[in-house]
């Protein structure tokens, strides 16, 4: 469930126990350099940091999100998340958290398709789980992925969210930091802005955004 404060949120899911502690300060993401497109149909113009890795296209029913992941840096989270996009367990799952300026968030099979108890939409996660994997060269900073988890540090499941905004420093050294958002940080920041209500204490879109499906590559 999510509680908010003056300048922290803290995310309390029962069940899975999922804590995100977010900073209520907004910045525009300054990570990367990106053509912003709905499509996951071209990456023209990309511009992609880092070393070559793993990559992943996120669509939604708003648009795409193209991601860069980092095995090196997190290759347990990554591989988990690599499997359950393969495996088709993200496809039309609902991004069951909005909070505008600070996350997005997704990956709980309950919310497939739209259905289940609302109220408990956020509890559950897949029947792995990866643990903690730092790199103090990564942080969460608006555009960046990292994965969800309980009080547990090593309970992270399905799970993960997308940053909003920069110096949220009180998630770093807490949760894997496992991608960055290379093209689509529109899209990123339009769920983020949909019309949300609160559902058992935690913001949850009016209409249900999906992720209608994870395609994994080798190249943007």
């Amino acid at each position: 469930m999510t509680r908010i404060a003056a300048v922290a949120i803290v995310a309390i899911i029962a069940g899975a126990g999922l804590y995100i502690y977010i900073s209520n300060a907004y910045i525009s993401n300054q990570g990367s350099t990106t053509q912003e497109s709905t499509s996951c149909t071209t990456t023209s113009g990309t511009t992609v940091l880092g070393s070559p890795g793993t990559y992943a296209k996120i669509k939604t029913s708003l648009g795409c999100i193209e991601i860069q992941l980092f095995p090196a840096s997190a290759p347990k989270t990554v591989a988990n998340f690599v499997n359950l996009s393969k495996s088709g367990f993200y496809n039309n799952l609902v991004w069951h958290r909005i909070e505008p300026g600070f996350v997005i968030q997704t990956g709980d099979p309950t919310t497939k398709n739209g259905g289940g108890n609302r109220s408990s939409w956020g509890t559950k996660g897949s029947n792995q789980t990866v643990p903690l994997e730092l790199d103090k060269s990564l942080h969460n900073i608006a555009g960046y992925l990292g994965m969800a988890r309980g009080a547990d540090n090593n309970s992270g499941s399905s799970q993960f969210y997308i940053n909003l905004a920069n110096n949220t420093a009180s998630l770093d050294g807490r949760y894997t930091v496992f991608g960055m958002v290379i093209n689509g940080m529109s899209v990123v920041q339009k769920i983020g802005s949909v019309q949300f209500k609160q559902v058992g204490g935690q913001h949850e879109p009016v209409t249900a955004v999906y992720v209608t499906g994870i395609t994994i590559q080798n190249t943007p």
